[in-house]
């Protein structure tokens, strides 16, 4: 049957959401075939919240995708195979991680000097927003668990809804659940494959349609929103701060991905058509937007992979309050990307060893050195 033109793109949507979701449920699925030794191991090494950290920045930054990294990460904790305490961390590396694709984009500005110049500005101001949230919020996070202990509540309150003296059944996962028990079925009792065996292939599957499912919907949600986007933030970027936090966040939310919208307003920067601190307040509010596919992933899973999607967005939604709510913090991501800039169009290798350096290199020596500590 053919699909009519101007419903092919809302079809495809449901279906790379449904996808997107199946993938979610996956993941668990072969994490728990794999045992209780596979879950251990991770315990351990997430013990240490500074791995944690780093290893959701390297993660991240390869992958390209805090999505993906944080839907990961709630399929694990939904399957057990990862506590709420080591995910934090990881969910925090994520923001920083995803920064590297705008960084990326500004480098196509590398020739012409003034263009570059506010172009990597206009890049790093959400790389250091992201820094600055995690030296203030990590140590206070391994102190007092105040992230985890209010999303855990808000999650059990949630999740806990019961009518008639029986719980709600969440009917993302009765949707999803078919395609999941079908799927271990075949290997497991169809093909008799070991459990660890089952394991390794259902977890393969699960990643290959997270990726295939999160590109496609990035793809077709920006083929949908790009000329609408444009004309929003030509229209409401020069209003407010508040204003623009809710655009970065709407927009976010619509296209699926805080890349494309950071990553959209690289250029419209480098041709001076919005101002560095409009880009950081729509930067705030994309990292809001962003949440939305951790919080769709944890529909699939428990109170705990909902737990761990509401750290997300409440260490969100707690850095923006204290960045707006303080005029010093409002000024000094800007006022720090600004002055990288001016270094890095002074000696562009310094801006390929800011990009290397801060979202490869030492993630990777970092996680090396706490791992043989």
């Amino acid at each position: 049957m053919r699909i009519p033109g101007r419903l092919r793109n809302p079809v495809l949507v449901l279906l790379l959401l449904y996808t997107f979701l199946v993938s979610i449920a996956l993941i668990g699925t072969g994490f728990k075939l794999f045992g209780s030794g596979l879950a251990g191991w991770l315990f351990t090494q997430t013990s240490n919240p500074f791995i944690g950290l780093f290893v959701g920045v390297l993660v991240t930054a390869l992958v390209q995708s805090s999505s993906f990294t944080t839907s990961f990460v709630v399929g694990l904790v939904s399957s057990g195979t990862l506590s709420v305490t080591g995910a934090v961390p990881i969910i925090m590396g994520a923001n920083i991680g995803t920064t590297v694709t705008n960084t990326l984009v500004s480098m196509g500005h590398v020739t012409r000097n003034d263009e570059f110049e506010r172009a990597f500005a206009g890049a790093t101001v959400h790389d250091f927003f992201n820094f600055i949230l995690v030296l203030l919020f990590l140590p206070l996070e391994i102190s007092t668990h105040f992230l985890q202990r209010t999303a855990t509540a808000l999650s059990s309150a949630l999740y806990g809804i019961s009518t008639g003296g029986g719980t709600f059944h969440s009917p993302v996962k009765l949707a999803v659940k078919p395609v999941k028990e079908g799927l271990k079925e075949l290997f497991t009792q169809t093909l008799h494959l070991a459990p660890s065996v089952a394991g390794v292939l259902i977890l393969t599957i699960s990643l290959i349609l997270l990726f295939v499912s999160l590109t496609g919907l990035v793809r077709v949600l920006r083929t949908i929103m790009s000329d609408r986007v444009e004309n929003v933030i030509d229209k409401w970027v020069s209003r407010n701060a508040l204003l623009a936090v809710t655009l970065g966040m709407l927009v976010t939310f619509f296209v699926q991905s805080s890349s494309i919208t950071t990553s959209f307003l690289v250029p419209l920067l480098a041709a001076n058509m919005v101002q560095l601190q409009q880009v950081f307040y729509i930067t705030m509010g994309a990292n809001i937007g962003t949440t939305i596919t951790s919080i769709l992933a944890a529909l699939t899973g428990n109170s705990a992979a909902l737990a761990i999607a509401l750290v997300h967005l409440l260490f969100n939604l707690a850095g923006t309050v204290l960045f707006l709510s303080v005029p010093f913090l409002r000024t000094l991501p800007p006022a720090l990307a600004r002055r990288l800039a001016s270094v890095a169009v002074k000696s562009k290798r310094y801006a390929l060893v800011y990009v290397i350096g801060v979202f490869f290199g030492l993630p990777l020596i970092m996680v090396l050195l706490f791992d043989l500590v």
